[in-house]
């Protein structure tokens, strides 16, 4: 929108006390004709003994923030020159204006600043803080296990209603998601094994091939993997957001025990429901593999279920039981570390959340690894 025509005169003080009117005078539509400060600049070259700067606004009829650029300008050459400047002659809001930008000075170096660190400093800097929260997770395991203890002496300070809740979403609720994923991965083995074996003649035992790898590692794995990133992930949430809003150290401070009153009932919840969810999961990979050797490859369905019951021994089925009552306590207790380590902003609880996905897989892998080796050097 284009404004009225303004009168605004700029008026330097010379020695002689004689007040001259110089550039700066004159009529222009202010936000399209407001003068350069470099002709200001180059005014003050031209007359070098000028000692005061004041203004004459009496013309002035509208004015917006492009006079007070200007302005800014005007007043940044003066206080570079050492001339001081009279803003008597500006209207009131200009100079209240004025006021308000320049009450507090500007900071310097206030930006953050990107502090680029080399491979080698990024390692020894995480090695330092692995090695530091070393104490921290031995001490939260210590606590797990005298709580464990004092939940089966009766002395455990829980709620039962909350043990059956945490029942009920690690369990019933995660059926839907714990059968397809098995299913699948049931289907894959099958695809895999029965490719391989036709090459000799040998399709039949693919009915081993997808009970024993079921039954004894993927059931348990995989079951492992999807309670980590359902539930670990939303206990670490949880916790999290209750460290947060400091309802943990409310309870410190009642003199209620977090890890009996939160952490136990979800880990007690997990390794409950992760032997159940382990057998559901190797019947649906099972049946997967059933699928496609007796609807893809014309297998017969008595000959495939003979074949897995004489592969599949007993000690595979408490191998893969073991093992998921193992990633049951695994992945609660990483959950539940994480969440009560998060920090105290909206985004620490994704970060804990993470974290708690992660660590929980990672546990899950290496326990695997080791269990495995263990039943390798006892022979089962």
């Amino acid at each position: 929108m284009e404004m009225e025509s303004a009168q605004f005169q700029i008026k330097f003080s010379k020695p002689s006390s004689e007040a001259l009117l110089m550039l700066f005078s004159g009529n222009w539509t202010l936000g399209h004709e407001i003068p350069e400060s470099e002709n200001f600049d180059e005014l003050f070259e031209s007359h070098p003994s000028v000692r005061k700067v004041l203004f004459d606004t009496q013309g002035l009829q509208a004015w917006d923030t492009s006079l007070l650029a200007f302005l800014t300008s005007v007043f940044n050459q003066c206080t570079r020159r050492n001339v001081p400047v009279d803003k008597k002659g500006l209207p009131h809001g200009v100079q209240k204006l004025i006021e308000l930008a320049t009450a507090v000075p500007e900071k310097k170096d206030t930006g953050k600043k990107e502090v680029h660190e080399s491979f080698v400093a990024r390692v020894g800097s995480d090695v330092i803080a692995f090695v530091r929260s070393y104490g921290e997770l031995t001490g939260f395991i210590g606590e797990a296990i005298v709580a464990t203890g004092r939940f089966f002496t009766g002395k455990a300070n829980f709620r039962w209603s909350d043990l059956g809740r945490f029942i009920q979403d690690c369990g019933a609720q995660a059926l839907p998601i714990v059968s397809l994923i098995s299913l699948l991965v049931g289907l894959i083995l099958a695809f895999v094994g029965i490719v391989q074996l036709g090459m000799f003649g040998a399709e039949v035992y693919v009915a081993n091939l997808v009970g024993i790898a079921t039954v004894r590692e993927l059931g348990a794995i995989m079951t492992g993997i999807i309670m980590a990133g359902r539930t670990g992930g939303a206990y670490a949430a949880q916790l999290g957001t209750m460290e947060v809003n400091e309802e943990i150290d409310a309870m410190r401070t009642l003199g209620i025990s977090p890890m009996e009153f939160l952490v136990l009932p979800r880990m007690l919840a997990l390794m409950v429901m992760m032997p159940l969810l382990c057998l559901y999961a190797n019947l649906m990979g099972i049946i997967g593999g059933m699928i496609v050797s007796v609807g893809f490859y014309g297998l017969n369905p008595t000959m495939y279920i003979q074949m897995t019951n004489a592969a599949v021994g007993v000690s595979d089925l408490f191998i893969g039981l073991f093992m998921s009552v193992v990633f049951g306590i695994l992945i609660a207790l990483a959950a539940c570390l994480r969440g009560m380590q998060c920090g105290r902003s909206a985004s620490a609880v994704g970060d804990a959340a993470t974290s708690a996905v992660v660590t929980s897989i990672v546990a899950i892998v290496l326990s695997t690894a080791l269990i495995t080796v263990i039943c390798d050097v006892i022979g089962i």
